[in-house]
């Protein structure tokens, strides 16, 4: 066998030839883990830690104290996951004693269900021995009591469920070894701030803590401070591989033009792949979705109105290709410090009477108010972070954010773990701000200003905010089918859809619970994406005549090349159609498309003469 020449010139050794690969990028296997944890890490496929988990594992099995940043979809969940469940299998090898050895928190239910499945999927060859429990479902304190008596090794938890439990004595801390706070820059941000005073106060000493972030913020040295001793500070900037990453691209418009782009993209198809559009609150959820219906266009919605059953089947659903568009509203935004003025303001604004809306879309502010019924929101949701999507290949922000911090986490949702992506963001200049009141939405005030810092920080990045130019002389045939399906949807029909919808989603909710607990073979017969019918209906803005379609194609609508897909080829059947071979059932020539002309056939009983 011939031997390498290193760079001397000179025969390498077989032996450290050999171990090269494994000193420059360890395997799983080289981390010093239990074998049951590499042979479940191998099942799912994993070949080679990412560079957090290859950085932070050795630490956090070292037992030092580590405050991790990394980019979103760069494998954080999996880099505390595993030294924790390798220290609970170690410790078990001579101790079986039942205790809770590590408490998670987490910001939302949504990511507590997700680092529940994890955790699951990689102790699956020894679940024996690990016993995992979340307490962020909606169950009563007795159940809750019931789940805790055995002192689970593991608990996820939001902050306000977890000190629930510990000043309740359900929940026993006293022996507690490791200490996770996953989205740590979030977990303030969601007014946790007291729960994390009170159980940073119960924790027993030396409990080693772990926290993982994507950015580092006042927010993360608080908790610093709050937890731990001397943290290993870990500042992971991953390079994007050539070709890979996020594609950004930004949309000037008006404030109806947003849904006028938004029809013409998902409508010829313009985008490909699955995509999450967010909008600014529950309200832009169903004007979007209802206005996609009068075009024949499926979406599901994501918000925090919806039982959390419910969002967890929506984005498992999502994330195995049932829905290609989801439409998710982001109200619990993270909102960074050069924003809190701007958001302050924006608060406030919301909190005055809306214009309602008439029959005809024109807006009335001088009638006397009525008390409006108030749906409870879940405090614990939240979208743009933490959530892991698979496979989006885009990101549209139909509203932009309210920060730069906010923008960065919700292009994040695409291009995860190496893969490519786009995100297009429409925002509304200041001169047309306001300008189109059935459609306007408040946090559009500070558009240009947003873009700006958006443009700067990410120039500072190394990344480009593109213009993405539309032909707008070939997308003005389409605005007055845009302004017929817009005058359909309504305030009334809005209120209306989000009533219906929620009535839905909580019988299937129920469902969810209960029935597909035992018969998981049928829960993907559960959809949430069908029509919500609250809107009147028109027939014909669900099909494009040819005539609105310019000469050259699709291309012709705007120049850039991210994103599209080719022509869809006619019909055979079309093609039949005009060549006079295809006869549909029920035609006959000369005849129009009935079998017979019913006045011709119509007959009446003569009147008999008296």
């Amino acid at each position: 066998m011939k031997r390498k020449i290193d760079d001397n010139g000179e025969p390498a050794p077989a032996a450290e030839n050999e171990a090269q690969p494994t000193s420059s990028e360890p395997t799983f296997a080289d981390l010093g883990l239990d074998p049951r944890l590499v042979q479940a890490i191998a099942k799912e496929k994993f070949e080679k830690p990412t560079l957090v988990q290859r950085t932070a594992i050795p630490l956090a099995l070292d037992g030092q104290d580590v405050l991790a940043k990394a980019k979103t979809g760069s494998g954080k969940t999996l880099a505390y996951i595993l030294p924790v469940l390798q220290s609970i299998l170690k410790r078990k090898q001579t101790d079986s004693t039942a205790l809770t050895a590590a408490l998670i928190l987490v910001p939302t239910r949504e990511l507590a269900d997700q680092v529940f499945k994890v955790i699951e999927t990689f102790s699956a060859f020894c679940s024996k021995d690990v016993q995992t429990t979340k307490l962020t479902d909606k169950v009563s304190d007795a159940v809750q009591r019931s789940l805790l008596s055995n002192n689970p090794d593991i608990v996820i938890s939001t902050p306000a469920k977890a000190w629930q439990s510990i000043d309740s004595s359900s929940m026993k801390v006293d022996k507690l070894s490791h200490l996770i706070i996953d989205e740590a820059d979030l977990v303030l941000s969601y007014g946790y701030d007291d729960d994390l005073e009170s159980i940073s106060k119960v924790t027993p000493k030396g409990v080693q803590t772990i926290m993982m972030s994507a950015t580092l913020t006042a927010e993360v040295d608080t908790l610093k401070a709050l937890f731990c001793r001397s943290p290993k500070l870990l500042d992971l900037e991953e390079p994007d591989a050539e070709g890979e990453g996020v594609k950004q691209f930004m949309v000037k418009c008006a404030e109806d033009e947003k849904f006028l782009l938004a029809y013409v993209i998902f409508k010829l198809q313009l985008v490909k792949g699955k995509c999450i559009i967010f909008v600014a609150d529950v309200d832009r959820c169903y004007r979007l979705k209802l206005f996609f219906e009068q075009f024949g266009i499926r979406s599901t919605i994501l918000n925090s109105e919806l039982p959390v059953n419910s969002r967890i089947h929506v984005v498992e659903e999502f994330n195995r290709n049932v829905y290609d568009i989801l439409i998710a509203s982001d109200e619990n935004e993270v909102i960074g410090d050069e924003d809190e003025e701007q958001t302050k303001k924006t608060t406030e604004k919301k909190e005055e009477a809306e214009p309602k809306e008439t029959h005809d879309g024109e807006t009335e502010s001088k009638r006397p108010k009525k008390k409006r019924r108030t749906i409870q929101r879940d405090k614990e949701y939240g979208v743009s972070r933490g959530i892991d999507f698979k496979n989006v290949a885009c990101v549209i922000n139909f509203d932009l954010p309210t920060s730069t911090k906010s923008y960065t986490h919700r292009i994040g949702r695409t291009a995860r773990a190496g893969q490519t992506g786009m995100a297009l963001s429409f925002y509304v200049p200041s001169d047309l701000y306001r300008k189109h009141m059935p459609t306007s939405v408040e946090t559009a005030e500070h558009d240009e200003k947003v873009m700006a810092k958006v443009i700067k920080q990410q120039n500072k990045n190394g990344k480009e905010v593109k213009p993405y130019v539309f032909d707008m002389n070939q997308v003005e045939p389409f605005r007055y089918r845009m302004n017929d399906a817009l005058r359909a949807v309504t305030k009334v029909s809005i209120r209306e859809a989000r009533t219906r919808e929620l009535r839905q989603e909580l019988l299937k909710s129920e469902k969810l619970k209960r029935h597909f607990e035992e018969n998981p073979a049928e829960l993907h017969h559960l959809r949430h994406d069908g029509e919500l019918r609250a809107a009147r209906t028109q027939a014909h803005l669900k099909h494009i005549p040819d005539y609105l379609l310019p000469k050259e194609g699709k291309k012709a609508l705007t120049s850039q090349q991210i994103g599209f897909v080719p022509l869809n080829k006619p019909d055979k059947r079309v093609k039949s159609f005009k060549k006079g071979k295809f006869k549909p059932k029920g035609f006959k020539v000369g005849g129009g498309g009935r079998k017979g002309d019913p006045l011709k056939t119509f007959k009446g009983r003569r009147k008999a003469r008296s």
